[in-house]
Order: C-alpha cells, then sequence, then structure tokens
C-alpha cells in the first residue's frame, strides 16, 4: 500500500514525505507486517502521519513512538 493517497491532502516538503516514508516502512516491519494490502497497514500509515505532522521529524522516532502505540503487547 503506497503512502501517497494520504499524504496527497498534506503540505508537507520532499524531505518530510521521504521521513514518513521511512518511518512508515520501518513501523510495517517492526510489527511484521509483510502483506501490504492487509488493512491494518492503512491504520499504521495514518499513525506515522499523524506522528510526522505534528513535529517528530526523525524517521526513527517517529517509527518507534508508532510501534509503540500499535503494538498491542507494548
Amino acid at each position: 500500500m503506497p503512502l501517497d493517497r494520504f499524504l496527497s491532502d498534506i503540505d508537507v516538503t520532499p524531505e518530510q514525505r521521504h521521513v514518513i516514508e521511512l518511518a512508515f516502512k520501518s513501523t510495517l516491519r517492526n510489527l511484521n507486517l509483510i502483506d501490504r494490502s492487509d488493512p491494518v497497514c492503512e491504520i499504521v500509515a495514518r499513525k506515522v502521519i499523524e506522528i510526522g505532522t505534528n513535529g517528530v521529524s526523525n524517521a526513527v522516532a517517529m517509527s518507534e513512538i508508532a510501534y509503540k502505540q500499535l503494538n498491542p503487547r507494548e
């Protein structure tokens, strides 16, 4: 699932877009989500974008925050 459809309505720079994409991919890996057509990937995308547009600008930090908020075992 590409992030483009979620990022098209948000005003982000190309650099911010790249960082959000890196965080999204990292979070999917950390959650062991391989099938990009899984509806959970949309939840992950929205969460990472939310974190990225609320002041977090580091892909690693974005991914860690999203992972902690989305992982039910944490």
